[in-house]
């Protein structure tokens, strides 16, 4: 017995590394490629059951169409309609749709397009509400991903002969999807709307005046068969997006809510201009106000939603609407102290957002989609010399909002009006789940949101659930298994929108919390597989290393120490900011492992191996000490982990203004050649496990490069600075009594 196991283990193995002859016609279009595929599918199909113990009916069924193997089909889709549709199968369910299309179609007179309805009607009948909202999301996709997604496959295998039966079943369930999708797109809005026809009742049409004349646009979703009031659950957004917008408010009312989607004024049916930021917080609390007061509403709503939508909702927050029950912001974005700014320096890395999101009512995807104009618009500015406000003038294209946020280069009252500021957070008293990712662009917007709300509000009732995302994974039902180069740990996925609606299950039905909410601060310990739980942002490390620069050598780098240098020591910098051939401070964590930065410009400091493995979780901060010639300039500090085998892991970093290190709202010029102090703490949250005979590495430099605001130091407008202002090169005295403070759990 045991014998025949390991020899269908090692058929198996074998069987899937063993390859297939790959037809040279597969890259051909039409009916040339459709024979390739049904050849390879046979051949895969042949070796899949001889050597599977186990098979999977999806990937069977998948293998018998594209085989042209209907009678087998058949019987296997019986198989697989005869289980319970549960969560493993949703994402399953378009292709057997399209499946059971093709072999009523092969069995009857029906057109495909027929047949797909047919059997779009069937399925659909068995699903309740939330499973059809998911297998709706999916058909709304954009068309073209799944050709993309097959051409990415075929163009992986160019040139090749052979193909091992992995590679070739993926191949073909992309070819299947990507027919697939051509199958269903001409038709699919019209079947979706017949079934939400039997569920819901929809206006996609709703406008609500505003107290000082303006009309918000919104889709309203509600079930049909509701039989009392609800709560009303809110996505206030400046992203028009029909098919999504409804596919959130649809789910929403799947989950047992009103579902309802806003937009910023000026936005879908909205007859004024778009105004992004300005006016949102006063317009979502108009919408609160609306829904609170409609007949099938229980006086109850929250919200939701991730980026820009994070900030209505902080946004909408800081009115204080009594009906406003909870949010729950992912990866909010705070305007003025997060994108478009870092620490008061301006980003170019969205300066086409507000083309996109301004020029009509819905989004110019067009103007956005042109990667190689705002990519070289970097490059070509850089390069200029010219101001930073001249920008649009390279770009050939005025842009009237950057260049209106560039009028507030402090975090002044503009930017304020628009969020909780200082004691306004201190009144807000609903339950807040805030989502973000360590590697999420807006991540210090959410986790200032957090500190701000314990400082005002001690006892408030805010939890943060974070990870290895990036800005759109830590948004995403599921999580990509690669990031950036890194491998996330098993469990760190989880799937958003479910904990959010079992969140709002919590707050308006009384439901437990989401089983990763165990406390405030609920954080994803990378390298450890572990999820890990604190009652505060202190709590989550047990002491602080605090370590110093110093002037000591080893190979190219500097030694990180733990005893304080003499504080008259220091290392000097020359940074000439006419010199556009060069750049200074490599910062990004693109990719995360494995990545050299540059290290030319600036000083690189590493510290001793730990002879034990230390989890370091948290913000790390410090203080730099420098004196420079000239009044200001813009910092960067970057930590690493430097692995046992030499590979480096970048942690988190800073990037900032010195003259803004105090107060992001007040600008206080460096006197030259005075030692001043710089400190920081606004970082990335990371949260890893160190391993024995790792060594943390820092880099220190003057940020010069094609991505953000050059500070030439003058103590104008930094704005306003050209390379005309860069006759004199910095000078920098890096003092080696500057340290770091990293928080670590040994």
């Amino acid at each position: 017995m045991i014998i025949s196991v390991l020899l269908s283990m090692l058929l198996s193995v074998s069987a899937y590394s063993k390859n297939l002859v790959l037809p040279s016609e597969i890259r051909d279009e039409g009916e040339i490629q459709r024979v390739a595929i049904t050849e390879l599918a046979k051949s895969s199909l042949a070796v899949y059951v001889a050597s599977t113990p186990k098979v999977n009916l999806n990937t069977l069924l998948n293998l018998q169409l594209a085989a042209q193997q209907y009678e087998d089909a058949s019987s296997i889709l019986k198989q697989i309609k005869k289980k319970n549709i549960d969560d493993s199968q949703i994402e399953e369910l378009p292709l057997r749709i399209v499946a059971q299309a093709k072999l009523l179609s092969h069995q009857s007179n029906l057109t495909e397009e027929q047949a797909f309805s047919a059997s779009f009607r069937d399925i659909f009948a068995e699903l309740d509400n939330v499973d059809a909202s998911k297998v709706i999301n999916y058909f709304h996709n954009d068309r073209f991903k799944p050709d993309e997604a097959l051409r990415s496959v075929l163009n992986t295998h160019a040139g090749q002969s052979s193909i091992s039966l992995s590679d070739a079943i993926i191949l073909i369930k992309h070819y299947q999807e990507s027919k697939g999708a051509e199958l269903w797109q001409p038709i699919i809005s019209s079947l979706i709307s017949e079934d939400d026809s039997k569920r819901y009742i929809i206006d996609d049409k709703v406008l609500i005046k505003t107290p000082d004349g303006a009309h918000i646009s919104a889709i309203l979703v509600r079930s049909k068969t509701a039989k009392k009031a609800l709560p009303a659950l809110l996505n206030f957004t400046i992203y028009v997006n029909k098919n999504k917008d409804l596919g959130r408010a649809r789910a929403s009312a799947a989950h047992g809510y009103v579902g309802m989607v806003a937009y910023t004024r000026g936005k879908a049916y909205s007859p004024q201009t778009p105004v992004p930021y300005e006016y949102d917080g006063q317009d979502a609390n108009t919408v609160i106000d609306w829904l609170s007061k409609q007949t099938w509403v229980d006086g109850r709503v929250g919200m939701f939603g991730g980026s820009y939508d994070g900030f209505t909702q902080w946004a909408a927050a800081k009115y204080t609407h009594p009906a406003l029950k909870t949010i729950v912001p992912y990866v909010a974005n705070n305007p003025g102290n997060g994108l478009p700014v870092e620490n008061n320096i301006f980003l170019l890395v969205n300066y086409a957002w507000a083309f996109y999101t301004t020029n009509n009512k819905t989004l110019d995807k067009e103007i956005y989609a042109d990667r190689e104009r705002w990519g070289s618009l970097n490059d070509k500015w850089f390069k200029s010399g010219k101001a930073y406000r001249q920008v649009d003038s390279i770009d050939g294209l005025p842009n009237k909002w950057y260049q209106k946020w560039l009028m507030h280069p402090s975090y002044d009252e503009y930017w304020r009006n628009m969020l909780p500021y200082k004691g306004e957070f201190s009144k807000i008293n609903i339950p807040v789940l805030t989502i973000t990712g360590y590697y999420d662009d807006g991540q210090k917007s959410a986790i200032n949101f957090l500190r701000d709300h314990y400082k005002y509000k001690p006892n408030a009732e805010h939890y943060l659930l974070i990870g290895p995302y990036d800005h759109f994974g830590a948004q995403a039902s599921k999580k990509s298994e690669s990031l950036r180069g890194y491998k996330i740990d098993p469990v760190a996925q989880f799937d958003t929108a479910e904990v959010t609606y079992q969140w709002m299950d919590h707050v308006f039905y009384g439901a437990d919390k989401p089983d990763l909410v165990k406390d405030k601060i609920n954080y994803q310990v990378m390298g450890a597989n572990k999820w890990k739980h604190a009652p505060s942002l202190s709590a989550l490390s047990t002491e602080t290393l605090t370590l110093y620069l110093s002037n000591q050598k080893v190979n190219d780098k500097y030694e990180l120490v733990s005893e304080k240098p003499d504080d008259k020591v220091f290392l000097t910098q020359e940074v000439n900011f006419a010199d556009r051939t060069t750049t200074n401070n490599d910062y990004y964590p693109y990719p995360i492992i494995g990545k050299k930065p540059d290290i030319a410009s600036g000083y690189t400091f590493i510290s001793k191996p730990f002879k034990e493995s230390v989890e370091v979780s948290g913000n790390f901060s410090g203080e730099i000490k420098a004196s420079i010639n000239k009044r200001d300039m813009d910092v960067g500090v970057v930590l690493y982990e430097v692995m046992p085998d030499g590979q480096l892991f970048h942690l988190s970093y800073y990037l900032g203004r010195a003259s803004f290190a105090k107060d992001i709202t007040n600008r206080v010029l460096l006197t030259p050649g005075k030692v001043e102090s710089i400190a920081f703490n606004r970082t990335r949250f990371i949260s890893k496990k160190l391993r024995k005979g790792s060594r943390l590495m820092v880099t220190l430099n003057v940020n010069k490069n094609p991505y953000a605001q050059i500070n030439y130091g003058t103590g104008k407008d930094v704005s306003d600075e050209n390379i005309s202002d860069a006759k004199t090169p910095l000078e920098v005295k890096w003092y080696i009594n500057s340290f770091i403070n990293v928080p670590i759990v040994r």
